[in-house]
């Protein structure tokens, strides 16, 4: 753990990405107790001004000997330069918290949601590990149920906001959106594929046995946070014509039966998520709904059709918030407690 004290210095790597911007506003918005602030980049971004608590501050280029006197090293400047730069961070006196995908299989590195296994920051040897923003959503609807019964299996459909890509895929949407509707060509560049009025399978690579990146990240990070190996995870993961909010169709087979009133007890106590879930009026969690909301939006609980001990539910969370930075923060605020 960091030493005690009033304020720490923090540098954000990556500051001028949609996480890195996100990162400052969390930052300002949770009062974290700052002492110096250092913005980093790359070369493009040096010399450039971003606003903090009424102050603006330069952005400077992201090199090893960035890190002096730094306490707390936020990244979100992609996995690459998360293995060139952290290392240094570390040796520099920093814990790095790491929202690439660079660290989170590492076994000496802990992967954490602070509501869920906040007890591995401790175990922390320099750099705490950020999930992956789909992992991250599915286990603040699934933690609460988990606590109840052991969940045996669970099946889960993504639906992934084109802010998992960054900031130029959001421009992306929105210009071929206009284009489209405007009768002119669309030319994909971020994608693959035209994402405006589309959907696609997940733009990561697939591998051997038929299942992307993305669907993998869900597997493994899931099975580590939990510390169960033996939970099986059938995933599948779409990119979809939304800006910022990812959304999953989550179904549970867990080991003993519970009633739909008790799953939805538990989903009110824990922190983090806000019941959606009105069958008279047909409200439920929506992209749109949860879009710059800190808690996670959690409906749909049923019971499952096939399954005794099946329960079924619809989630959505803000990809860049509390499927980054939001929990990069909390993780951070641990830290320091």
């Amino acid at each position: 753990m960091l030493l005690k004290k009033s304020k720490y210095n923090v540098a954000i790597a990556g500051a001028t990405g949609a996480v890195g911007v996100e990162f400052l506003k969390v930052l300002e918005k949770r009062n974290f107790p700052i002492g110096e602030l250092r913005l980093l980049a790359s070369s493009r971004s040096v010399g450039k001004k971003m606003n903090f608590r009424g102050k603006n501050y330069p952005v400077s280029e992201l090199k090893e000997n960035s890190f002096e006197s730094i306490d707390i090293a936020l990244f979100s400047a992609g996995g690459d330069q998360s293995k060139k730069f952290a290392s240094h961070a570390v040796a520099a006196g920093a814990v790095v918290i790491d929202n690439s995908s660079a660290y989170r299989m590492d076994p000496k590195v802990p992967l954490v949601v602070p509501e869920v296994n906040p007890e591995d920051i401790a175990k922390h040897q320099g750099i705490i590990a950020n999930p992956n923003c789909t992992t991250i959503i599915a286990l603040m609807a699934i933690y609460p149920i988990y606590k109840l019964s052991r969940i045996k299996r669970m099946v889960i459909a993504t639906y992934q906001a084109v802010s998992g890509a960054g900031a130029k895929a959001i421009a992306e949407l929105k210009n071929q959106t206009q284009d489209d509707l405007e009768g002119k060509k669309i030319n994909p560049s971020v994608f693959k594929h035209a994402i405006a009025f589309n959907l696609f399978s997940h733009d990561s690579a697939i591998g051997a046995e038929g299942y992307s990146q993305e669907e993998m990240k869900v597997v493994n990070e899931t099975k580590k946070i939990l510390h169960d190996d033996h939970m099986l995870i059938s995933p599948t993961a779409v990119r979809v014509p939304v800006v910022r909010a990812h959304s999953e169709a989550i179904h549970l087979e867990l080991e003993k039966e519970l009633s739909v009133e008790e799953v939805t007890e538990a989903l009110k106590a824990m922190p983090g998520v806000k019941v959606v879930d009105d069958r008279k009026a047909n409200i439920f969690p929506m992209p749109r709904a949860v879009t710059s909301q800190d808690d996670i939006f959690v409906g749909r609980i049923r019971k499952d059709l096939g399954l005794k001990n099946g329960i079924n539910l619809f989630v959505c969370g803000d990809q860049i918030l509390k499927g980054a930075a939001l929990n990069a923060i909390q993780i951070a605020e641990k830290l320091i407690a």
